[in-house]
């Protein structure tokens, strides 16, 4: 995968991220990554004060270094800084932070050299993997902690993941045929500032977002049906009154699903109900306000992918180095927590959905907790359960973390954004909201069995037949967890989607 700097767009490094690719810079980026290397060394030979260049870091920063000690204070500068505590970050994200840091370099104001560059392209072509800890960045000054375990295997230190063994850096590098880079005037810092860790944990939880938005719609149609609700809320020209395009998608999507269910068609006459719950009636205006969400934080995050966001910046053109504060992760948090609110709002209307189905005083006849033989059976009572708790843990998940401020460094990094926390959290969110969305596709699949020989639209008959592969319909009281991870698996893995035969983009 060829990578354009400013111009990558989010379908690439998604495929990147959920394909393992390799990727590596146009070529047409070196001049300027070249350009800018020989105005850091210029600058590093020189007698002014450059931060980073020929000074210590941080709070540190009057401190002048000699000369001749600048690559001790870039190797000291990754190792002093390699503090992150926590589990390793998982394989797919740690190869999207090193692309993201790729695009950043390739913009030509970091100066680096380009053999930095070809060593972040040759680990990402053999996989050689840092190990890089989760916990340890507060997001301004870019994510210092996680990015100097990556750079530390770049000067064969740290630890990396190779062929399947986790190694010494060094040993990593050097069974992969490549070898580690001794880092000049201001590499270590251009490296270690920015925001790749956030911004890749973000566009991670974006994408699984994304698939469990999709699966919602998937899954509100089949509960619809399932209680034999009305699809009068999903009149076009109720939402084309709104406005809200993600509201006018939710809501045309669903009612194309619905298309053709004899379900349906069999109680728009002599249906005594007025209307229905609101975890049905309005499942187009919630689900499609978090769509809107997650398509600004995507907006947001393809900007930053491409940014050059560490510190000080190489103004070639205007021949200076500039410090500023482009590492501050505000932007990313911010998108993280939309994400993390859209999240919890698309698993608390499923899970409304789910209380109703194994309701039998709300789900329109159908048995309670969705089992033939109830009493002897406990059906999907506690499947419902599990359901509340992953709603209520994604409740308090979503709680802002960008506005949880606090100073660190001596006072000089005394407002900072928090964003690694933000976008790491989305992972379990999204885990909690792959389980309720895979527990409502059980019961919405068992109720409509209870409506036979009644049957719902060949769409969802397809998403049926789908689930049935993995999941038998329930007759008696079995063990239920490993249903639950199946279809948590499936929505996961967009295959529901995927069978209804729905495309929405991002």
């Amino acid at each position: 995968m060829v990578l354009q700097p400013g111009k990558t767009g989010l379908a690439t490094l998604e495929a990147i991220w959920r394909e393992g690719l390799a990727a590596t810079l146009d070529r047409a980026a070196r001049p300027g990554v070249e350009a800018a290397e020989r105005l850091v060394q210029q600058a590093a030979q020189g007698e002014a004060a450059v931060y980073g260049v020929n000074t210590g870091f941080g709070k540190l920063a009057s401190v002048k270094i000699p000369a001749d000690q600048t690559e001790a204070l870039q190797r000291n500068l990754i190792l002093s800084h390699c503090c992150g505590v926590g589990e390793p970050l998982d394989a797919a994200t740690t190869r999207l932070m090193m692309v993201l840091k790729l695009l950043s370099l390739g913009r030509g104001a970091s100066g680096v050299k380009w053999a930095t560059v070809a060593l972040i392209e040759g680990m990402l072509d053999r996989g050689v993997m840092p190990v890089v800890p989760d916990q340890g960045s507060v997001g301004a000054s870019g994510d210092l902690a996680p990015l100097a375990h990556m750079a530390a295997v770049m000067i064969g230190e740290g630890e990396a993941v190779y062929q399947g063994a986790r190694l010494a850096g060094g040993a990593a590098l050097k069974q992969a045929g490549l070898e580690p880079v001794v880092l000049g005037p201001k590499e270590g810092l251009a490296l270690i500032n920015g925001t790749q860790f956030s911004t890749a944990c973000a566009l991670a939880g974006l994408w699984g977002a994304w698939r469990n938005a999709q699966a919602c719609i998937v899954t509100a149609a089949l509960s619809t049906d399932a209680i034999m609700g009305s699809t009068a809320p999903l009149v076009a020209e109720i939402h084309a009154l709104r406005g809200h395009s993600g509201q006018i998608e939710a809501a045309r999507a669903q009612r194309e699903l619905m298309e053709g269910s004899e379900i349906r068609e069999s109680h728009r006459e002599g249906d005594t109900r007025v209307q229905d719950p609101y975890c049905i009636r309005c499942q187009a205006q919630v689900t499609g306000a978090a769509i809107g969400l997650l398509r600004q934080a995507a907006q947001v995050l393809e900007i930053e992918a491409n940014a050059v966001t560490d510190n000080p910046l190489v103004l070639v053109g205007e021949g200076r180095i500039v410090s500023g504060g482009n590492f501050h992760g505000e932007p990313v948090g911010f998108a993280a927590d939309q994400i993390a609110m859209a999240v919890s709002e698309i698993g608390a209307i499923a899970q409304r959905r789910v209380a109703l189905m194994v309701d039998p005083t709300l789900s329109f006849d159908l048995p309670p907790f969705l089992t033939p033989d109830p009493g002897l059976n406990s059906g999907l009572m506690i499947a419902e359960v599990t359901t509340a708790a992953l709603m209520s843990e994604n409740k308090h998940l979503a709680n802002p973390c960008t506005i949880d401020s606090t100073p660190t460094s001596a006072n000089q990094e005394d407002h900072v954004s928090m964003s690694a926390y933000a976008a790491r959290r989305l992972e379990r969110m999204n885990r909690n909201l792959n389980v309720i969305l895979g527990v409502e596709a059980i019961c919405a699949a068992q109720g409509i069995g209870f409506r036979a020989p009644l049957m719902t639209s060949p769409a969802l008959q397809a998403v049926v037949a789908r689930l049935r592969a993995d999941i038998p319909a329930l007759k008696t009281d079995r063990y239920l967890a490993p249903d639950l991870e199946a279809a948590a698996g499936l929505i996961r893995a967009g295959d529901l989607v995927a069978a209804s035969g729905m495309e929405m983009g991002l």
